[in-house]
């Protein structure tokens, strides 16, 4: 891959530049927090590929002013990190994001907290986690302590992040925290995760808060041909892993037929599902091609897709892949906003690219700017279609523990030694800071 040798237009005026992270995934401290599920799969062998736990991870936790000098050197806008609710349950939990924010905002950079990124308490897993209606009100109760700790200084906040990846991979196919092969029958933990971020939208404005989004990921789905078998497949993969989780945010209804598997009061809940966003983030990685079932399980990403799932995940043929086996496809973050701009109209928010980003190995990651580059390009081409579009969040901003991959995967602008925690500023760090310096 190369990068255009023109520069890249330029973005309005006010577009908020990041990066973001996840507490889980740099913090380690894990001495000094509560147990979460993350903690508890990790202790089970063969969960991580390689064997390691974030115990110690980054340690960003000790070095966050170390960290918070490195976002200064770039030159962002905003940094979009996650609060930790384990910690937050602990007598001083809320002294380290204190802490943090105050490093922040006196560096000049924007604290965006994300409230939930799957590191659920392991103590409320215990009781049903988010298959349980109860962790929904438990959840909005945290974000109450936690906007009111911080809400003097924090101003823009998201609520939950990936409810989709957190379903599908941690309680439908296991290959996640909290590790349950559900299938199907993990419906209830989509429904009461997207019925949590309504309940922390209604609590965040309860506490004066004006500028509120959520993290979903999306992608385009390709039909692996025009055979209706295929098509069939893709349509239900579309509407499972974007329709199931935009839809009852922007519209205030599931797609056909889905609300009728919900548990509770879905009309009622509905209405908490769909409060009026500030903005709307998007993670935006790839897209996929889906065909009609093979008859056998699939290795995919990383995951393994089960034969009995009504669809099949296959190869992009022809683009680039990621040191993740990923592809890579610049044009389907313009495909995606123009489509959901053209779906949703004037039920969308301003949207604004919560994570995007990509990983490769070294210092001189060329590859990464160019991806960086393709990415940026493709999301002005949306904009210029007409697409509201307000900032854009590059992630990482340090290689980290990427979940069920532990530390095999780097996809950071700052290369960490997980021997020393010494962080290294790549060659993507030098190349996004002069694009900051070239869009003011």
């Amino acid at each position: 891959m190369a990068t255009q040798e023109h520069p890249i237009p330029p973005f309005p005026a006010g577009f908020l530049w990041g990066v973001s992270t996840s507490a889980h995934q740099i913090e380690g401290a894990a001495d000094e927090r509560e147990r979460s599920v993350w903690d508890a799969f990790t202790a089970e062998p063969g969960r991580v590929k390689d064997g390691s736990t974030a115990d110690v991870a980054c340690d960003h936790y000790h070095r966050y002013r170390e960290d918070v000098s490195l976002l200064a050197g770039l030159g962002v806008d905003a940094y979009r990190f996650s609060i930790s609710w384990p910690r937050v349950r602990t007598d001083k939990g809320l002294d380290f994001y204190d802490r943090l924010v105050d490093e922040l905002v006196a560096a000049g950079v924007r604290p965006v907290p994300t409230l939930f990124h799957w590191d659920l308490p392991e103590s409320l897993q215990e009781e049903g986690g988010w298959l349980n209606r109860d962790t929904a009100s438990r959840f909005a109760e945290y974000v109450s302590v936690v906007a009111d700790r911080l809400g003097d200084r924090v101003k823009k906040w998201i609520t939950i992040n990936e409810p989709a990846e957190h379903t599908l991979f941690g309680h439908a196919l296991g290959a996640h925290a909290p590790g349950k092969q559900l299938m199907f029958d993990a419906l209830p933990a989509a429904h009461h995760q997207l019925l949590g971020h309504g309940l922390a939208v209604q609590a965040l404005r309860a506490a004066g808060a004006t500028d509120i989004g959520i993290a979903n990921s999306h992608g385009p789905t390709w039909p692996a041909s025009q055979d209706q078998p295929d098509l069939e497949a893709a349509d239900f993969y579309d509407l499972l892993l974007n329709r199931l989780f935009a839809d009852p945010v922007l519209l205030g209804e599931y797609p056909s037929g889905l609300g009728d598997l919900m548990p509770g009061d879905v009309a009622a809940d509905l209405k908490v599902i769909s409060e009026p966003l500030d903005f709307y983030g998007v993670n935006y990685y790839a897209p996929t091609r889906v065909g009609a079932p093979q008859g056998e399980d699939i290795e995919f990403g990383g995951l393994t897709i089960p034969a009995e799932l009504p669809f099949s995940v296959q190869e992009i043929e022809g683009v680039p892949v990621t040191d993740f086996g990923w592809p890579v496809v610049p044009e389907g973050l313009t495909e995606l906003l123009t489509a959901f701009h053209e779906r949703y109209g004037d039920r969308l928010p301003p949207v604004v690219i919560t994570e995007n980003g990509c990983s490769y190995d070294g210092l001189d990651d060329r590859n990464r700017i160019a991806y960086l580059d393709g990415h940026i390009r493709a999301l002005h081409k949306a904009v210029e279609a007409g697409v509201d579009v307000r900032g854009y969040f590059v992630w990482s901003l340090m290689d980290n523990f990427e979940w069920a991959e532990g530390y095999a995967q780097r996809f950071g602008l700052v290369h960490v030694d997980f021997d020393t925690r010494a962080r290294t500023p790549k060659a993507s760090y030098d190349w996004y800071r002069d694009l900051l310096r070239a869009q003011r």
